[in-house]
């Protein structure tokens, strides 16, 4: 028994539509399946049946669109504000 893994017309892999094949009894691997694991942190799993792999098939905008925007603190920018005010003053600068 092995599991098999999904993929759509255009070969994207279909999270949680795996199933299991019973191959010793005859059972084959159906159409739009595959007995190839996609590798874990791919966002976009696509599958090349050429090459029997799968590849990343997100784009890099998509991938940092995924990306939480952290904005700083309120105490890390006052942070920052008091950084480059006494950097000014020592450098004998005027603010």
């Amino acid at each position: 028994m092995i599991w098999v893994y999904k993929y759509d017309e255009d070969f994207v892999w279909q999270p949680g539509e795996e199933i299991p094949v019973d191959l010793e009894n005859g059972e084959g691997i159906p159409e739009g399946y595959t007995s190839i694991q996609p590798q874990n942190g791919l966002y976009i799993a696509k599958f090349d049946p050429d090459k029997e792999e799968w590849f990343e098939s997100a784009t890099q905008e998509y991938i940092d669109g995924l990306q939480p925007v952290i904005q700083p603190s309120e105490i890390e920018v006052l942070r920052q504000q008091h950084a480059e005010l006494v950097f000014t003053l020592m450098m004998g600068g005027v603010i």
